[in-house]
């Protein structure tokens, strides 16, 4: 039997398998790397153990270093979540050549899993129907398009889209430099790409007695630069399609037999809209969506995956699925500027109506779920992925499960950092969401611009900045040392309107909207310029009440340096105060490109002196696992480049000088 466990992983993954650990009565020891001394894994571990650095190279990719704070620790198990090393085989084996249980899938298993290349052959073999697999020297315009895919990863690293033969060049260099970045290994290939595909994927659990489950199915269709952002299931597209169900599980069960599969796992596949299918890859791990899974069956997949570890036999079939449940992912991004990273201080994170955290037993068959690696006060950086929490929802069927988990997301209080809440809310309250209609364009279908726009902006936006400055003043109100009592700006006589202005952030950061609250306070009463609809009911530093039109509203205010947040049922606003008088021009020169946050330049594609074209690439920034291009403005030549490959670069930085052509004199024509 186990009894100490150590989860060779981060943040939320590593709460999830701890918090099941706990209620089977097992200890838990956590790693960290010298970025997440403060995260809440670390605090809910019994041990911690330190692995210096803050790299992920150095630190939860050694496992070297990995299985040493096992030892250490006194764990006799591994658990590796997913991601970093968990689909490694010889992490696998290195754990098991160390005398510990290796909670996961044979090592062989995974190896035979882990080139997508050779996968696709293995499964073509056993009858599970596949992609053809197009070799990047061999392609021609009548391949085209294609998607290039990294052999030995997933999550959307090392994937691009190619559309034109002009595009192969640089799209192959991207993928292969992202590919050997995230996962050691710069080996791409290539497979006809469907414009509108469905991502649907089977969870798989065995044994060692030959007991082979495949516990429904999950639809995974919404996504983003090729990585999930709603997941759900059952799958809509197998409810809609007579016997789709039956034909993946049965190719399901195929693959997992094909390798002698043990512990969880899941094989992906891509539909189109007729029922055809065709294998994907094998993720020979957790995933990311097993909560919904989970919420539909009842099941802990964990604690199966530790049971299985241990030895011990699952039941002959598994239970019915019931219901219906869908998974947002909230990461720490601003999709209307290229789905930017970012970082900083996440002041408040709160969902409201949440029955539990990482759990599902004893659980009414309605109800919304929180795993999260994040709490108030956590600080998000550039070195991991920008997943800040996965917020589930389980409801009788499907309409009600969206319009529950939207709600609950749009009442949430995220301060500090611009995140896809917005978008995603916006995605579950889609008419076409709704009705089953997703694929893996669905984003570029309906139009990114509109969906993600924030929640409230507009009248909403004049009504939220009022209620911050009304909230201001009465937080000065309070800390003033003389005449406290009296109203901000009063006069023995009417005077000109108390005036603050406020820039709104989303969507390209935080130039959005600019709304300025205008308003003086006579005798308790509140004018507002320009309305006379509006009246004051309660202003505190926290907390304002206006009667507007009739309708009373509340805004809870909660101030920060530089960012005031305000939450009411008009949605979520975030502001920053607008200086009265103007700051001073910064010291970059006129063409300079900036880092648009904390990275590691991956790559350059030009050099001082050349001429470009707009659009045109010059270098790559890699943050939060991710490559991020920066390109040239307009035509013009490279003035000045002052970084490197490899460099560490802080938001802000000059990372191109690019000279517009009209100042630089010359044509450009035949820029590369």
């Amino acid at each position: 039997m186990l009894s100490r466990v150590l989860v060779a992983n981060r943040g939320e993954i590593a709460r999830r398998v701890f918090r099941t650990c706990r209620q089977l009565g097992l200890s838990t020891v956590a790693v960290y790397s010298d970025a997440d001394r403060g995260s809440p894994h670390v605090a809910e571990a019994d041990v911690a153990v330190r692995l210096p650095g803050a790299a992920a190279a150095d630190t939860y990719l050694r496992a070297d270093v990995l299985i040493d704070a096992a030892r250490r620790s006194g764990a006799d198990a591994v658990h590796p979540g997913y991601g970093f090393l968990s689909e490694n085989a010889a992490f696998a084996r290195a754990v098991q050549q160390a005398g510990l249980t290796w909670i996961g899938p044979p090592p062989a298993a995974i190896e035979a899993m882990a080139s997508k290349i050779e996968s696709k052959r293995l499964m073509a073999a056993a009858g599970v129907p596949v992609l053809p697999e197009l070799s990047p020297d061999a392609l021609t315009e009548a391949d085209l398009p294609v998607l290039i895919k990294a052999s030995a990863g997933g999550g959307g690293r090392g994937m691009r889209v190619v559309r034109t033969m002009a595009e192969l060049p640089a799209g192959l260099a991207a993928a292969r430099s992202e590919a050997a970045a995230a996962f050691g290994d710069p080996a791409v290939f290539c497979e006809p790409y469907l414009e509108a595909g469905r991502h649907v994927e089977v969870q798989i659990m065995a044994d060692a007695y030959g007991t082979v489950w495949t516990v429904g199915e999950r639809e995974c269709s919404i996504q983003r630069r090729h990585q999930k952002i709603i997941e759900e299931a059952p799958s809509p597209l197998a409810q809609r399609i007579p016997g789709l169900r039956a034909r993946l599980t049965e190719a399901a069960r195929a693959a997992a037999f094909a390798v002698g599969y043990r512990n969880a796992g899941t094989a992906e596949f891509l539909a189109d809209d007729t029922g055809q299918f065709f294998f994907l890859e094998m993720n020979t791990r957790l995933q990311v969506e097993h909560p919904v899974t989970e919420c539909t069956t009842g099941l802990d997949l964990v604690a199966l995956q530790l049971q299985v570890a241990a030895g011990l036999p699952l039941a002959a079939t598994p239970p019915e699925v019931t219901g219906h449940a869908i998974e947002a992912r909230l990461y720490a991004e601003d999709p209307a500027a290229g789905w930017q990273p970012q970082s900083g201080t996440l002041h408040r994170f709160e969902v409201p109506g949440v029955l539990a955290e990482f759990a599902v037993h004893g659980l009414p068959r309605y109800g919304l779920r929180l795993d999260s690696g994040v709490a108030d006060g956590s600080d998000v950086g550039t070195r991991y992925d920008p997943m800040l929490a996965k917020v589930i929802c389980w409801a009788p069927d499907r309409v009600q499960a969206a319009a529950a988990l939207a709600g609950a997301l749009a009442r949430s209080r995220i301060h500090g950092l611009i995140t896809n809440r917005d978008l995603l809310v916006r995605v579950l309250r889609h008419p076409a969401f709704l009705a089953g209609q997703t694929d893996t364009g669905f984003l570029d279908r309906h139009g990114l611009d509109h969906l993600a726009a924030p929640l409230a902006a507009g009248q909403a936006g004049e009504l939220s900045a009022l209620a911050a400055a009304l909230a201001d003043a009465a937080g000065r109100q309070v800390r003033a040392r003389v005449l406290g009592g009296l109203p901000s700006g009063w006069r023995n006589l009417p005077s000109e309107f108390q005036r603050k202005e406020y820039a709104q952030a989303g969507g390209q950061g935080w130039t959005t909207s600019r709304y300025r609250a205008s308003y003086r306070i006579e005798r308790g009463a509140l004018l507002v310029e320009g309305r006379d609809d509006i009246r004051l009911v309660s202003m505190s530093p926290d907390l304002v009440e206006l009667d507007i039109a009739g309708l009373l509203y509340r805004f809870q205010i909660a101030a920060y340096p530089g960012l005031t947040c305000v939450d009411s049922a008009l949605g979520p606003v975030a502001l920053r105060p607008v200086g009265r008088f103007a700051v001073a021009a910064g010291q970059a020169v006129t063409g300079s490109l900036l880092a648009p946050m904390p990275g590691v330049v991956a790559r350059i594609g030009v050099a001082a002196g050349d001429q470009v074209l707009a659009g045109q690439p010059l270098l790559w920034l890699e943050a939060m696992k991710m490559e991020h291009v920066i390109s040239a403005p307009a035509a013009g030549i490279v003035a000045e480049l002052p970084v490197s490959a490899g460099q560490q670069v802080v938001v802000g930085a000059v990372l191109a000088v690019v000279k517009p052509q009209e100042d630089a004199g010359v044509k450009v024509e035949n820029a590369q």
